[in-house]
């Protein structure tokens, strides 16, 4: 019952990303720096830090592939694999370290930085984008891993919530 959510909650994400984001990021912004939310990564990244690593690859590279396909990128793959091994790597700290809020935003900030590296990274293999690492970094990278901390700030308690009553579900003894 609960991943039934988890695929609601993406796909909401996903369309939101798209289309009424886009339009509340104020445009004086984006005269100076370029703010893209990745509230879909967030998600990932909590399915990785919460649920397991398997599950979060597989929601990145599903719900990566479907904005490649659907508004970023001019190439099929680099925001699925990026989305798939953040999550993944998210993962690896699943159970390993005391799970609170501080650990959680370290790796958010990480992992958003992550993504944003490998996806710049692939597009200047192959020459989509032109743009300096430093111009880049301050202006793109920084600016959007901030924009997706807030967001993993202000729904992490909704969301935690979400992932130990999925624990709690499918650890309960059945009946």
């Amino acid at each position: 019952m609960a991943r039934k959510w988890l695929w609601i909650i993406l796909t909401v994400l996903l369309i939101l990303e798209g289309t009424l984001l886009q339009w509340m990021i104020p445009s004086v912004w984006q005269s100076k720096v370029f703010v893209a939310p990745h509230f879909m990564l967030v998600i990932v990244l909590y399915i990785g830090l919460y649920v397991n690593r398997h599950t979060a690859l597989w929601f990145g590279l599903i719900f990566g592939f479907l904005q490649d396909l659907l508004y970023y990128s001019p190439m099929l793959g680099p925001i699925s694999f990026a989305m798939g091994l953040a999550g993944y790597l998210a993962g690896l700290t699943h159970r390993r370290l005391y799970s609170n809020i501080v650990v959680s935003m370290l790796v958010m900030a990480f992992g958003n930085l992550f993504y944003e590296a490998i996806v710049y990274g692939l597009y200047r293999l192959f020459q989509t984008t032109h743009l300096d690492l430093h111009w880049a970094f301050f202006h793109q990278m920084l600016p959007s891993t901030l924009i997706n901390l807030l967001f993993a700030l202000i729904v992490y308690v909704p969301v935690r919530k979400l992932f130990e009553s999925m624990h709690n579900a499918s650890s309960a003894p059945e009946e």
